[in-house]
């Protein structure tokens, strides 16, 4: 039986519960859409909070010459503008991520709509716009639901943000932004960490295979990871660089030329110990946490996180002369390791050192670790004699090796440590800091945090004190034992250091550092004004008033030693160390600047006849070898020192324009070289500064002079030329004689 045709009224009728149907549907998606905009399915974020949004952007350490040295990070993140972004990377996004990017206004509906029907046949479809992703990456801590229906919830929301973002920034602010935020795998956020981990360059250098690579991981982090998918990797990057092709943004034939290419890649893992300098940047850091603390320095009353802050920090740090410190050390140590092992060799370093051992487990990792899982002082013996898979520090590299924990604490006994500084005399700006020889292993800085017995190097601060109370470089004094009474102590006498015969002059003296003189001056002049004279030329550490200190018996820091001789070089003017120029935040306003602080410490003649004195040690004293073994042939003034029982070996150095400080020994003074010869200060610290000097000096653009040290303007009344010094002595005499004295 035939059904009667739809009358117009029903026909009508049907057409208005659709309207309705379709109206209504409209009305309760716009108001689901303005709910969600207000909140209620989860926080959406403040016009304030899209005009600023959050992110956990890497602090930047920057060299004096605007490199970066390294980061401090929870996310290794730091921003660029689009200017410092290679075209081929964005055209890579836009042709694989949202070809109508340029066109849309934050949701691609035609895209949003095509899903469904790729769905009907069971294929996935992306259908995030880049603006969405970027709304993604910047508002939800989360990252993407699980959950199919806060999923749902999830996409709508991106959808009013990613609006919101569209009316707020240009197109290329957001692209900029989603470059900068987006996760690029292996500790690398934003492109400018993706361009130094994957391919050591910077993003404005990379090229479209490049850029391929880094955009093909965002396909799958893990799965297309170039490190860990190489082959998964390449065919993906091939796939972005055809939807180049397609999307008109690269030719057929540039295609065609580098789609055979291997990856290529320069990794470069990206930890907090990446870069240079990490010893600075570990000092540093802390001192800006001080800094920032002490001046109240907040973000809106928060205090300034710097793993997350994106903070620019700005140091004196040369990037060349930072490079030349370290290569330096490498290149020796190596050397003087082995002579350590040959000066050992048939001999037990170990023998009745069963206290150094104990404390050398106590403070290891390990030792901490098992103390903490509760483990008794037994069971911990045990596992410290139980040989396990250990990664050993060496020269040639880490060695991972089954040996027993207590041989490891052994072995690090005997493990020479070292470090260096160099800063400029007249700003007191620090060049270059190494303050240990593998930051990795072996944490604790050497240079401001460490303190040493300073040996022969002290020297200079009595001689001081003699020319300063009118005793000239140049008078004779018999090379004896002397005896100084010590009030409260016995008396005190110095042990021999090579003595030369007959008498020298104290020029002499402190050129081939003899203690019988350094003795003599302190009984003319008194430790009260050498101690005095010690701690104004900016030395921190505790100086015990005793007769001992003209030898060095103290300890002190090379930061501390470097700021000291520093003021020979400077005409008399202590210039405290400085390493930080400025604080920045992520925008640019300046949160710190350094201020010099300068004192006149000594006479400026003084301080010249000093420099005259001490390049008398470089000449023809006890670190001539920097000139006749190492090629150092600049005017340069230096003192080496060696402590007792060869436990230190220092070295410091001053030019004009650069003052530098160098010490060598064990971890634990125990533990030290069994001959002068090899312990010395011009063996164990002197070739280091050769081998940076000379790469210094190599490089012309770092302006470090071969010039000599300038005389006062006002001219010098005391006499250091000896020649002359003698002819007055005689000339002196003949007049008495006349005269009947």
């Amino acid at each position: 039986m035939r059904k009667s045709p739809l009358s117009p009224e029903d026909i009508k009728k049907y057409n208005r519960r659709l309207w309705k149907l379709l109206i209504g549907g409209m009305v309760f998606f716009a108001l689901f859409i303005v709910l969600i905009g207000f909140g209620l399915f989860g926080d959406i974020p403040s016009f304030r909070a899209i005009e600023h949004p959050k992110s956990n952007e890497a602090t930047e350490i920057i060299s004096e010459d605007g490199k970066v040295l390294g980061t401090y990070f929870v996310k290794n993140r730091s921003n660029v503008n689009y200017s410092q972004i290679s075209p081929n990377v964005i055209n890579a996004l836009i042709a694989t991520e949202d070809v109508r990017f340029l066109s849309h206004s934050g949701i691609d509906f035609k895209r949003t709509f095509t899903i469904f029907a790729y769905i009907l046949i069971g294929k996935k479809q992306g259908g995030s716009t880049i603006t969405q992703q970027l709304a993604l990456n910047l508002f939800s801590d989360e990252g993407r639901q699980k959950n199919y229906l806060k999923r749902v919830i999830q996409k709508f929301q991106e959808w009013v943000i990613a609006v919101k973002l569209e009316r707020n920034y240009t197109k290329e602010e957001i692209i900029t932004m989603y470059l900068n935020t987006v996760d690029f795998g292996n500790q690398a956020y934003g492109i400018k960490s993706a361009a130094r981990v994957y391919f050591n360059t910077t993003p404005d250098k990379l090229t479209v295979p490049q850029a391929a690579v880094l955009v093909a991981i965002q396909k799958g982090v893990t799965r297309y990871s170039p490190t860990r998918n190489p082959a998964r990797a390449l065919a993906r990057r091939n796939t972005v660089m055809a939807l180049m092709v397609k999307a008109d943004l690269l030719t057929q034939a540039d295609f065609d030329a580098v789609k055979d290419k291997p990856l290529d890649l320069h990794f470069n893992a990206a930890t907090t110990n990446e870069g240079i300098a990490p010893y600075f940047r570990s000092v540093l850091k802390s001192e800006v946490k001080k800094i920032l603390e002490e001046r109240s320095i907040t973000k809106n009353g928060i205090p300034y996180d710097l793993d997350r802050d994106g903070l620019k920090i700005t140091t004196t740090i040369n990037y060349d002369m930072q490079v030349y410190a370290e290569e330096a050390q490498k290149e020796y140590m190596k050397i003087l390791q082995a002579q350590f092992a040959r000066s050992w060799k048939g001999r037990n370093p170990f023998k009745g050192m069963e206290m150094q051992i104990e404390q050398g487990v106590k403070r290891s990792d390990r030792y901490k670790a098992l103390k903490l899982e509760g483990k008794s002082d037994e069971e911990i013996k045990e596992d410290f004699n139980t040989k396990s898979m250990l990664s050993i520090f060496t020269w040639k590299g880490n060695i991972d090796t089954l040996m027993k924990p207590i041989d490891s604490v052994k072995y690090y006994k005997l493990l020479l440590r070292n470090a260096m500084m160099a800063m400029d005399p007249k700003t007191g700006y620090i060049k270059a800091w190494v303050g240990g020889i593998n930051f990795e292993h072996f944490k604790y800085d050497q240079v401001k945090m460490g303190t040493r017995q300073v040996g022969s190097t002290a020297k200079p601060f009595t001689y001081t004190v003699a020319v300063e109370n009118g005793i000239s470089p140049c008078l004779t004094v018999p090379n004896v034992p002397v005896t100084i009474s010590n009030p409260g102590s016995e008396d005190w006498t110095p042990r021999s250091s090579g003595t030369l015969p007959g008498s020298i002059t104290l020029q002499k003296a402190l050129a081939y550092s003899q203690n019988y003189i350094a003795a003599y001056l302190m009984q003319q002049v008194g430790a009260d004004a050498v101690a005095i004279q010690i701690k104004k030329m900016g030395i921190t550490s505790d100086v015990p008033v005793v007769p001992s200190i003209c030898l060095g018996s103290f300890d002190a820091s090379i930061y501390d030693m470097v700021g000291a001789y520093g003021v020979f070089a400077n005409r008399g003017a202590w210039t405290q160390p400085t390493y930080i120029l400025k604080i920045e935040d992520k925008n640019g306003v300046v949160l710190y600047d350094s201020k010099p602080v300068i004192k006149v410490v000594m006479n400026e003649e003084v301080a010249y006849v000093m420099t005259r004195m001490l390049k008398g040690v470089i000449t023809g004293g006890t670190g001539s070898r920097l000139s006749y073994k190492y090629g150092v042939n600049a005017p340069t003034g230096g003192k080496t020192g060696t402590t007792q029982n060869n436990s230190d070996g220092w070295f410091m150095a001053i030019t004009p324009d650069l003052v530098a400080g160098v010490w060598t020994g064990c971890e634990d003074r125990a533990f030290h070289f069994t001959s002068t010869r090899d312990g010395e200060g011009a063996n164990s610290a002197l070739p280091i500064y050769a081998g940076f000097m000379k790469r210094v000096y190599a490089n012309p653009s770092l302006k470090i002079s071969k010039a000599d040290f300038e005389p006062p303007k006002s001219g010098v009344s005391i006499v250091y030329d000896c020649n002359q010094y003698l002819q007055q002595e005689q000339g002196t005499t003949e007049l008495d004689k006349k005269l009947g004295f």
